[in-house]
């Protein structure tokens, strides 16, 4: 359906030449121009929100172009993605400087023949905008919701940053939020599953613009939402506010300043606006969604505009002073400001300004590892998932900036922090304090883990945990952890059909393949409470990637180390954890709970006088960046008898059995029944593992 075309602010049939809508129509002429030149993209919400975009940035931000990396800036997020050109044109306009090695550099972040670049090969503009690769995108989005997600734990973080680090005359972190969404965010779960858990949170330094343009790629969003949202968010416990016309600048303004003098709680501006503002036969339709305009329409465009209709990525004279006197002028005050305030905090607070500096810079606290425990032998053991509570604690004692939670499962997960002084990460009206450390996240693990992704994104390290079934709802974010090399730590417990009566909703077949799968993502599967504490060493210190963590529900051998190598040996991916002594004739290879199980048939084989090789192959991809002499070391390559053990798919364990080799693996889902029934229905028995050894061995 056809939207009439309002008539242009000036009422003369084209726009108002001030400097101000100027400013404007350059974003929305960039916009489209690169579009078109791409042949790809989105041009419609570029144009749209413009005004809006230029009001946020030029007029209220406190951002400082020439040091983006500043702690205590404003931080926008653009989770319609799709619209990224609207980013582009921002920073390029603003004058964001270029991040190198973690330090702004002299050179832009953008160019203009970064935006006449837009989604090429090699480019500074891809398509939807990524973390670390464009200076002044605080965020990775592009998948609808995320990027709400992420901004609730930007806003979290802010609060904890103040909470431990605010002292009278020094208000090092007082931040604003600022996200830019849209209909398909709103449709998204993720999305409401953040808004409630930031409604619940009273985060008053969070607002979410929300571009309500009425139109997906289907057409009408009539077709499928027409709920209100308003009251939904009400609902929710926000502040809302409506600008019932996206081209009204100063009203805008307005309701940007609501928000912000808003403390107790998160708000909501609802945006009306027409996509693709301005565009003679498209604006108001799908057809400025989702594909250029067109060189005709956007020529039209531009003359409804009053623009040169011959010109392309044209930035009139005075739009960039302009634009960079507001934003740059204002950021630049605020930011040596801050920059003098945290010297005289250093002065006054040095603990706590040494904490901030380490957070600043990425950087663990001294001995953060110093009270990680040794676990005696035990032949009744302990759930990894207990050993894994243990030294959590442990850590997280001596990391006073690690915070983290459950998706309402601590007790089962054993993530919760008890030590002294850990608390509760909650506004005082719910009994806590925004200083605590343990999250309570409510069952919403996709938010969860979005959340823990912008709670990363502002220095903090977090964690969060599940059981392993419950990875199949944070596939997204855990991706979009390992897209921006983020160290959020995924603790998954309950990791196989060993979960026993819950049944084969809750146990996990195919999830390990997955996980193994994503690009960027560490996991590891210990096999012992020492096997758990080194998992711990490993984990910490790395700051580029998300780790995950499996456990398990049921309890574990510790395994004797005086007799079996020594845990030490986990951070190598895979090691050598038992042999007979010169060249096997069989190798015996599992991950986590079954690596006891593999150990009982080895005793059983070395009797026999077998000559057998145990490998405790806890972390695929640890085990893969090991240079190919130990890898050959671990798992010689003219030792073809091999049988895998591991309760779940055995999609993978070709590469370490070859074509010769078996895996004692899982078929098919689980079931119903106490844990060791399904071991010996399933054949994960040592008898079994027998069996196939024995066939390997004959084989061989």
């Amino acid at each position: 359906m056809r939207h009439t075309i309002p008539a242009a602010p000036d009422g003369g049939g084209h726009a108002s030449a001030s400097i101000d809508q100027l400013c404007i129509n350059t974003i929305r002429t960039l916009s489209m121009d690169g579009v078109q030149k791409a042949n790809s993209g989105h041009p419609g919400t570029a144009m749209a929100l413009a005004p809006c975009a230029y009001t946020l940035w030029r007029n209220v931000m406190n951002y400082d172009p020439a040091n983006p990396l500043w702690p205590n800036r404003d931080r926008f997020v653009l989770s319609i993605g799709h619209a990224s050109m609207l980013l582009y044109s921002l920073i390029y306009l603003a004058g964001v400087r270029d991040v190198q090695a973690g330090r702004a550099t002299d050179a832009p972040a953008l160019t203009l023949g970064d935006l006449e670049q837009f989604r090429q090969l090699g480019s500074k503009t891809p398509g939807h905008p990524e973390y670390r690769h464009t200076a002044g995108v605080e965020t990775t989005t592009g998948p609808l919701g995320q990027g709400c997600g992420n901004s609730v734990g930007m806003a979290m973080a802010e609060k904890w940053l103040a909470a431990r680090y605010n002292r009278p005359g020094f208000d090092l972190f007082d931040y604003h939020i600022y996200t830019l969404c849209g209909d398909g965010d709103m449709m998204e779960g993720v999305a409401s599953e953040a808004a409630s858990v930031a409604g619940h949170l009273k985060l008053g330094n969070l607002t979410w613009i929300y571009d309500s343009n009425r139109i997906s790629i289907e057409g009408s969003t009539d077709i499928a939402f027409t709920e209100n949202v308003r009251r939904r968010f009400e609902g929710y416990g926000w502040h809302v506010l409506e600008l019932m016309d996206a081209n009204d600048t100063g009203d805008f303004e307005r309701l940007l300043a609501d928000a912000k003098a808003e403390t107790a709680r998160p708000t909501l501006i609802i945006v009306h606006s027409i996509i693709g503002w301005g565009a003679p036969h498209k604006a108001g339709t799908a057809a400025a969604h989702g594909e250029p305009l067109g060189a005709e329409e956007i020529r039209e465009t531009k003359k409804f505009y009053g623009w040169p209709e011959d010109k392309s990525f044209y930035v009139p004279d005075g739009v960039l002073a302009h634009f960079q006197s507001g934003l740059g002028a204002r950021g630049a005050a605020a930011s040596a400001q801050w920059q003098a305030l945290f010297v005289a905090y250093l002065q006054a607070h040095p603990d706590l300004g040494a904490e901030v500096t380490a957070i600043i810079n990425g950087t663990l606290p001294v001995g953060w590892d110093s009270g990680i425990p040794t676990f005696d032998a035990d032949a009744k053991g302990v759930a990894s998932r207990a050993s894994s509570g243990t030294v959590l604690n442990a850590v997280a004692q001596h990391y006073p900036w690690m915070v983290g939670g459950s998706a309402d499962l601590s007790p089962s997960t054993k993530t919760h922090l008890t030590f002294a002084g850990a608390g509760d990460f909650q506004p005082p009206q719910w009994g806590g304090t925004y200083g605590g450390r343990n999250v309570h996240f409510g069952v919403r693990e996709h938010a969860m883990g979005s959340i823990c992704n912008g709670i990363a994104l502002a220095g903090l390290r977090p964690f969060c945990s599940g059981f392993l079934i419950f990875s199949d709802y944070m596939k997204p974010p855990i991706r979009m952890s390992a897209l921006m090399n983020l160290p959020v730590v995924y603790i998954f417990t309950h990791d196989s059909i060993s979960v026993g009566e819950d049944g084969p909703t809750h146990q996990p077949i195919e999830q390990l393949a997955q996980l193994r799968a994503t690009p960027g993502v560490t996991l590891i599967r210990p096999a012992d409470a020492n096997e758990v504490a080194e998992a711990w060493r490993v984990i910490i210190p790395m700051t580029d990637r998300p780790a995950v963590l499996v456990l398990s529900r049921q309890n574990l051998p510790t395994l004797d180390r005086s007799v079996y190598a020594p845990a030490t040996g986990l951070a190598k991916g895979a090691y050598v954890l038992a042999e007979c002594g010169g060249k096997p004739d069989l190798i015996l290879m599992a991950t986590g709970s079954e690596v006891s199980l593999v150990v009982a048939a080895y005793e059983t084989l070395k009797k026999e006088g077998i000559s057998v090789r145990v490998v405790s192959m806890p972390s695929w991809d640890l085990f893969e960046a090991q240079p190919e002499a130990y890898r050959n070391s671990v798992l010689p390559p003219d030792v073809t008898a091999r049988v895998a053990v591991e309760q779940a798919s055995g999609m993978g364990w070709a590469r370490y059995i070859g074509l010769m080799g078996e895996a004692v693996v899982m078929h098919s889902f689980g079931a119903s029944a106490p844990a060791e029934a399904l071991q010996e229905k399933f054949g994960f028995t040592v008898a079994a593992v027998l069996a196939a050894a024995r066939r390997q061995i004959a084989r061989a």
